[in-house]
């Protein structure tokens, strides 16, 4: 492999094959001198941890729409912001959104550090996102590696070691490509390589500009990388949910500042656990004496566990809640949205 015929084929395709996306300034763009947004590249970054591009590009527009500016999000309160993240999950990115955002605005004059060094500095920037930054909104010749480049990486050098015991030589090899020469450019051509072209299950080998330069091709199977060991097994936990209504209005509760969907507004549930709840333990929990009836189940993956919900129902009253139409359930979080809507039998 020649890392600089490898590059000069990569970033020629990247010229002519670029993803258009909301925020991104394209090849032709940077040619002609537009320059990238640093909010809009933090903020794309940030929304597209543990989702898709399809996912949060709606997401990313109404965010910039509602906040065209770093300074206006960090303006805003926080319950606002968390209830336009609802659905993307991950709640613990919303409140580092805002910590972030209100740390530039507040030390920084509005103006994010242009160093990958100086962007570590901010609140729930990490290394990958410090250096996604850095490379895409100011060029620095940074070594970007997300999942995508992983790939990528692993099947240009047909690395036998199997994920995640890899990463370190995947981030090391990956280094090794990164120049001075259009350092953003490069880190973008991996991500849209590894997004369009050197998919998980079904590369399309025939497509990629860079085929000739990949060892993982060579052994005639490039699917098999990167190698990963066995997965363990999604622990499950049971749960109550409890939908109560007073005519039109629907009773919410507000979780813990801290905590899986800390802060979010949610309905009042049980706690989880393994075993299942049976009805009558159920409705012993429930948040206010009525006529709770069982009305169902959900089922709701997170990343490290599975949560079955027992759905009970009752029309009363309770204290301690907070009163919200039905039309306005969309702002939940997915699960909470879920068992609302299978509880009142999609009437929203």
């Amino acid at each position: 492999m020649n890392p600089e015929v490898l590059r000069a084929r990569l970033l020629a395709w990247y010229d002519d094959q670029a993803r258009d996306l909301a925020w991104r300034v394209g090849p032709a763009g940077g040619r002609a001198g537009v320059r990238q947004d640093p909010y809009r590249v933090w903020l794309s970054e940030v929304m597209l941890q543990q989702t898709t591009v399809p996912h949060a590009t709606p997401y990313f527009l109404k965010f910039t729409a509602r906040w065209p500016t770093v300074t206006a999000l960090a303006a805003e309160q926080d319950g606002e912001v968390m209830a336009a993240w609802a659905g993307l999950g991950y709640y613990a990115r919303a409140r580092n959104l805002l910590a972030c955002a209100r740390a530039v605005a507040n030390d920084h004059g509005g103006v994010f550090p242009d160093t990958e060094e100086g962007l570590r500095g901010l609140p729930g920037l990490g290394p990958y996102t410090a250096a996604a930054v850095a490379a895409i909104a100011f060029d620095r010749p940074t070594n970007v590696v997300d999942g995508n480049v992983e790939r990528v990486i692993s099947r240009l050098f047909a690395v036998e070691a199997p994920l995640p015991d890899a990463k370190p030589e995947l981030k090391r090899l990956a280094e090794t490509l990164v120049r001075d020469e259009r350092p953003g450019d490069w880190a973008q051509a991996l991500m849209d390589l590894g997004a369009t072209i050197c998919k998980p299950k079904s590369p399309l080998c025939g497509r990629c500009p860079v085929a000739l330069d990949c060892a993982a091709l060579a052994t005639g199977a490039p699917e098999t990388y990167p190698r990963k060991t066995a997965k363990a097994v999604r622990p499950h936990r049971n749960g109550v949910a409890y939908v109560l209504t007073r005519g039109d209005l629907v009773a919410l509760v507000r979780r813990p500042p801290k905590g899986l969907l800390g802060g979010m507004l949610a309905l009042p549930t049980s706690d989880w656990r393994a075993d299942p709840f049976g009805d009558e333990e159920a409705r012993a929990s429930a948040p206010a004496h009525a006529a709770w009836r069982h009305v169902g189940e959900v089922e709701h993956g997170f990343t490290h566990f599975t949560l079955a919900l027992k759905l009970l129902r009752a029309e009363g009253d309770a204290e301690g809640v907070i009163w919200s139409p039905r039309r306005d359930l969309d702002g939940l979080p997915s699960v909470f949205l879920k068992a609302a809507r299978a509880a009142l039998n999609n009437l929203l």
